[in-house]
């Protein structure tokens, strides 16, 4: 346990209809959160303090240090009074090749690309997922969405956070993870999936936000075919989904959606027929 609570109440002066009072709100807890492999720090973020071996988990995956959880033999965490310092112990082989690759990075929330080395680093090829044949129907894509929406206490309790969740057709929403930073509330999810032996193809993504470059990278990682978002892409997320043959569903409200690739997996009907 630690010190650090998810929520804080902040005192405010509300404005409503001409009136002035003195109120107060719940909002969320925002800290430094470092990951740090064999004692050196290797990246910080500042993030949620919730579901953080989940978060380590996910964070080592989906930036490439680790192909499976057995590479990760223990996952502690320290308070240091300012912030959290995740303490990860990687198998040998794994520790000496994070060496031989160490960067260092520090990034806040809404940037999850911040901090890397090289215009390379940025553009990296992610897994095709092309064969990864989960098919689904329209009203897959609206169960999901709306079950994300009612499995986020913290999100119903501050209005001030993302979420992630995984769906499994015919299943359900098997985990729910939230953070203030869209990208930590994504690996939080690939690690809770990955704990709970799930395999990102059996199932596919949705996110309470927009679709930027990583988080198409990071939902190709943890191996899911399909992301679903309900604000739109990028322009290089919807060209880096096509290329890592993946579906991308975005803007989705109730029944409604957009699909900007990969349609194929979806059971619309033709577009000449929606239309």
């Amino acid at each position: 346990m630690t010190g650090f609570r998810t929520t804080i109440v902040a005192q405010e002066i509300i404005r409503r209809n001409g009136v002035v009072r003195a109120g107060s709100r719940v909002v969320p807890a925002e800290v430094p959160i470092a990951f740090s492999y064999g004692g050196s720090t290797h990246a910080v973020m500042m993030g949620t303090p919730a579901h953080l071996e989940d978060f380590a988990i996910g964070f080592s995956l989906t930036e490439g240090i680790i192909a499976s959880m057995a590479e990760i033999e223990e996952v502690a965490v320290l308070d240091e009074g300012q912030g959290l310092d995740v303490q990860v112990r990687l198998a040998e082989n794994k520790e000496d090749a994070l060496r031989a690759r160490r960067r260092h990075m520090a990034g806040p929330v809404g940037c999850g690309l911040c901090g890397i080395e090289s215009i390379e680093q940025a553009m990296r090829v992610v897994p095709d997922v092309s064969d990864v044949a989960v098919l689904l129907t329209p009203e897959d894509i609206t169960a999901a969405m709306a079950a994300l929406n009612g499995a986020q206490p913290l999100h119903a309790e501050t209005h001030a956070v993302h979420g992630a969740g995984f769906f499994i057709p015919g299943e359900g929403l098997i985990a729910v993870r939230e953070d203030v930073g869209r990208h930590n509330a994504l690996d939080k999810l690939a690690g809770a999936v990955i704990r709970a032996g799930r395999e990102g193809g059996q199932g596919i993504v949705v996110v309470t936000s927009r679709i930027s470059v990583e988080m198409v990278q990071k939902t190709a990682i943890l191996g899911s075919s399909t992301l679903v978002a309900i604000s739109a892409p990028t322009a290089l997320a919807i060209r880096t989904a096509e290329e890592a043959g993946m579906t991308l569903v975005a803007l989705t409200r109730g029944e409604d959606f957009e699909i900007f690739a990969g349609a194929e997996r979806i059971g619309t009907g033709s577009v000449a027929d929606v239309a």
